[in-house]
């Protein structure tokens, strides 16, 4: 079939990381937009998870999708990282752009399992959690500085991984021009930055 000769050619493995890639940037966007409702006040952050949750059948097709989305990311990932070692010795890498993209480049793989272990970590304190006191539960989790530190480390990582996979994704897109490029640049380090921002703030509301 066409799409495993499509998958096994570095160029779709390319192609699918971009696209589950963006899908879990758009992701990342909601999730930081409902996140933002904590800048407001616990009750509204509470109102924002009682509404998703009333909504069981639609958190679950959302929530198997990410799932789905995030394994073949990963998977992907590996498989590309496995074959570019092979065909260059070397790890992922698309380009390098400076010398801090080519660090960011080198440990994709290493910062794509460190979010999996947030990821999981995350998933299993909301699918465990008190749903009826999801502001509760932030508040006390928030109360322990290591879980703070581990939070806030989670995206450190997170802005270091995103500041090679956003240039990368467009890249494959095919957005590159000499008249565009240094807003890519730009964005590429703003894009990571602002998420960095939004999420680390989250755990200080708790301490100030």
């Amino acid at each position: 079939m066409w799409f495993i000769h499509f998958f096994k050619s570095s160029i779709g493995k390319k192609w699918i990381m971009a696209g589950t890639g963006c899908c879990l940037l758009l992701f990342l966007c909601s999730h930081a937009a409902g996140n933002a409702t904590l800048f407001h006040s616990l009750a509204l952050f509470q109102a924002y998870a009682d509404q998703l949750h009333s909504h069981p059948l639609i958190v679950w097709t959302f929530s198997t999708g990410l799932v789905f989305i995030f394994a073949i990311h990963g998977i992907t990932g590996i498989l590309l990282t496995l074959q570019n070692r092979k065909a260059r010795g070397q790890g992922y890498k698309v380009q390098v752009r400076t010398s801090k993209n080519s660090k960011a480049s080198s440990t994709m793989i290493y910062s794509g399992f460190f979010i999996l272990l947030f990821v999981l970590l995350h998933t299993y304190v909301v699918s465990f959690g008190d749903h009826g006191q999801v502001g509760l539960t932030i508040s006390y989790l928030f109360s322990s500085f290591p879980v703070i530190l581990f939070y806030i480390t989670a995206f450190i990582v997170l802005a270091i991984h995103l500041s090679h996979g956003f240039w990368s994704m467009l890249q494959t897109f095919g957005v590159n021009h000499p008249r565009y490029n240094t807003l890519i640049h730009f964005l590429t380090y703003a894009v990571p930055i602002f998420f960095l921002l939004i999420f680390s703030a989250i755990p200080l509301l708790f301490i100030f």
